[in-house]
């Protein structure tokens, strides 16, 4: 039996308000496309292609994997949110079960890893987390482990990719953030799991703890753009980085706070804008 991904990122609290079908549908719709760049950026260094078997770890609703298989990559997807995971099958195996369907083009796991390695019964080559993480307490916790428990699947000298946000100052999302800090710590007794800014070798740490070894990185520019307040505010909540701040307060005042926080941001046509900057680590096992 293989381990279940500890995702401590976006773990859903039973008593939080919001709807998990709409939050990964706003995530899916909203949200996702942002790291796109990220995505591009990644697959470009490392010439992702036909040759590729890559297995995604947190692969959420799908975009990056579906990036992977337009290139020819052969494709397979791990995640503990079913939500997510149910979006993922939409978009990558649209004809599954279809009488004449083709021979799967992606293979997507609830939760567990797969038991052994990729269709071709060739090892991965390719370990991606593209969930960014440094920017919430303990978000990298369950990472290590997943990691441990998906090495033994991978080539030798296999490359593992490892995604974070890039430094506060040069993240206009930073100061948005720090409104799910404020909300958390000021519970009584404050709550777990907030919002802090992102220190310069959250990567290379995970990394260390995994027994990977670095071998270069990259900082790649992915701007938060919206329609309008709304449709970022939702975005926004979807990452999963307001959780604390909801179950410490509630989920009305935490979209007020937001909205607020967005001002700044807005351009005269109603439309939000924020430049980000996101880093990549690329590892050897």
């Amino acid at each position: 039996m293989t381990p279940t991904l500890v995702r401590n990122l976006r773990d859903a609290d039973p008593s939080a308000p919001a709807d998990a079908g709409t939050r990964a549908r706003d995530w899916a719709e909203i949200q996702e496309r942002m790291l796109a760049p990220l995505y591009e950026a990644v697959y470009d260094r490392l010439e992702v292609g036909p040759a590729t078997r890559m297995l995604s770890l947190g692969c959420g609703s799908g975009l990056a994997m579906l990036v992977a298989a337009a290139r020819g990559a052969q494709v397979t997807g791990v995640d503990s949110d079913r939500e997510r995971l149910a979006l993922a099958r939409e978009r990558l195996l649209p004809d599954e079960g279809a009488e004449g369907a083709p021979a799967h083009r992606a293979r997507l796991h609830d939760g567990g890893l797969p038991a052994g390695a990729a269709a071709d019964g060739a090892p991965y080559d390719l370990i991606t987390v593209f969930e960014p993480i440094g920017c919430a307490a303990g978000d990298s916790e369950g990472l290590v482990p997943a990691l441990e428990s998906a090495l033994p699947l991978a080539a030798r000298g296999a490359t593992v990719v490892l995604t974070g946000w890039g430094p506060p100052e040069r993240c206009a999302t930073a100061p948005v953030l720090r409104v799910a800090a404020r909300l958390t710590e000021s519970a009584r007794p404050p709550r777990p799991g907030g919002w802090r800014p992102t220190l310069r070798d959250d990567l290379e740490d995970v990394a260390a703890r995994a027994g990977l070894k670095p071998d270069g990185s990259g900082r790649v520019s992915c701007p938060f753009g919206y329609a309008d307040p709304d449709s970022a505010v939702r975005g926004l909540l979807s990452t999963g980085l307001f959780d604390a701040a909801v179950r410490a307060t509630d989920r009305s005042q935490v979209e007020k706070e937001v909205a607020e926080a967005l001002h700044p941001y807005r351009r005269p046509d109603g439309t939000v804008w924020m430049p980000n900057v996101f880093r990549y680590l690329v590892c050897t096992t």
